[in-house]
């Protein structure tokens, strides 16, 4: 049952992150990360699928690695994140703890990506 849920999971998830790549208010990475963590807890046969895959190898190879990310995909999650903070900063407008709390939150995210992700070049093939 357990692989199942995670199964499930696993294929909302990466059907979220897939929009998240023309979305720009849904972000990618953090739904590809879950995805990646449930393929491979429901099923080998999957999660060796999913690292193969474009998606996974543009957004998460290099993160997973421990190699960093490129500064566009940095730039991606810190702005989606932003707009999403933002959101809900202004519903929160009544709630002075909240918007505390969530301030911190996205100081911390944008600090993170900034100096905590190495930020890596994009390599160009020589192609003829």
């Amino acid at each position: 049952m357990k692989k199942i849920i995670y199964m499930v999971v696993g294929s909302i998830s990466l059907g979220l992150g897939t929009a998240g790549t023309v979305l720009p208010i849904l972000p990618t990475v953090p739904f590809l990360l879950l995805a990646a963590y449930c393929f491979a807890r429901s099923s080998k046969k999957v999660h060796d699928w999913f690292v193969c895959t474009k998606l996974y190898q543009d957004n998460l190879e290099s993160y997973v690695k421990g190699q960093g990310m490129t500064k566009a995909t940095k730039i991606r999650i810190m702005v989606t994140v932003t707009v999403l903070m933002s959101i809900g900063f202004a519903m929160m407008h009544a709630v002075i703890l909240g918007r505390i709390v969530l301030a911190s939150v996205w100081i911390f995210h944008i600090l993170y990506f900034a100096f905590g992700v190495k930020t890596i070049k994009i390599q160009k093939s020589n192609v003829h």
